[in-house]
């Protein structure tokens, strides 16, 4: 190192500004004065100077990419709410919400004109699995409104709802879930949990209550699309109730294909 740079170095890591003033000041009066100049002496020197600093700062060694990705990205498959907290999760800004609390190792949706939670990092698109549990703890309209991808479009799997016992996709070829092929009913008990399943392998989508099958949708040729308004603040993946009080639990996402690279959702901004 040339005893210069390493006086200029000393100087600007002991962020004694003055001095390096004063050195550069001195450096100037030394080079010659020539008038077809555009940028003074002193400025040369200056960016000179601190050109020949950058040599002195500490590089990493080689940069993996693989290894950035994955300090990066979320795990994509396994638990999505540790029971604790709303870590990967945000309350979904519908306005007139209700509170939302984890207790008891569950997410409390406490009844609001229309209260829920949204993932807030990247979600696969297809060929996934998730699971988790519901209850109705209050109110009797949908407790349970999964909105999930499928390739480029979302739709959302109410359960509960239009008056408490509507199960349905909203929606296929513009129609909700209350007037297209996925419409069903079931009676729902308030404060007992229901185990929920969703599965997108295109080019079906499913899901089930409890084990019985109450979704077996082909998608082939059909329009998906979240029905206009609030839900489409769920994506890319979020849990909303209605006017209704509920919690959730024990919520996971499989990969149908782990070996594979998925497809994925951008997080919710």
């Amino acid at each position: 190192m040339r005893p210069l740079t390493q006086r200029l170095h000393a100087i600007l890591q002991a962020n004694r500004t003055s001095q390096f003033n004063s050195l550069m000041n001195r450096l100037a009066t030394k080079l010659p004065s020539k008038p077809s100049l555009s940028i003074s002496n002193r400025s040369l020197l200056r960016c000179l100077a601190m050109g020949s600093l950058l040599c002195l700062i500490p590089v990493p060694g080689p940069i993996n990419g693989a290894d950035i990705a994955a300090k990066a990205a979320p795990a994509l498959s396994g638990k999505l709410f540790d029971g604790k907290s709303l870590t990967g999760w945000k309350v979904t800004p519908f306005g007139g919400t209700g509170e939302v609390a984890v207790k008891n190792g569950s997410i409390d949706l406490e009844m609001g004109y229309m209260t829920g939670v949204t993932w807030t990092n990247s979600f696969p698109t297809q060929s996934y699995e998730v699971t988790l549990e519901a209850q109705r703890t209050n109110g009797t309209d949908f407790f349970c409104g999964l909105t999930f991808p499928v390739k480029d479009s979302h739709v959302t799997l109410i359960i509960g709802g239009w008056g408490g016992a509507l199960v349905g996709i909203s929606s296929i070829n513009g129609q909700d879930a209350s007037e297209n092929e996925t419409t069903k009913f079931q009676k729902f008990d308030k404060n007992r949990w229901y185990k929920v399943r969703v599965r997108v392998a295109l080019p079906k989508v499913q899901a089930w209550i409890d084990d019985e099958n109450f979704v077996d949708l082909d998608t082939t040729g059909k329009t998906l699309a979240l029905r206009p308004g609030d839900t489409e603040l769920c994506r890319p993946f979020g849990i909303a109730t209605w006017s209704t009080g509920a919690s959730i639990k024990n919520i996971e996402l499989k990969l149908l294909a782990p070996d594979k690279k998925p497809d994925i959702a951008p997080p919710a901004k």
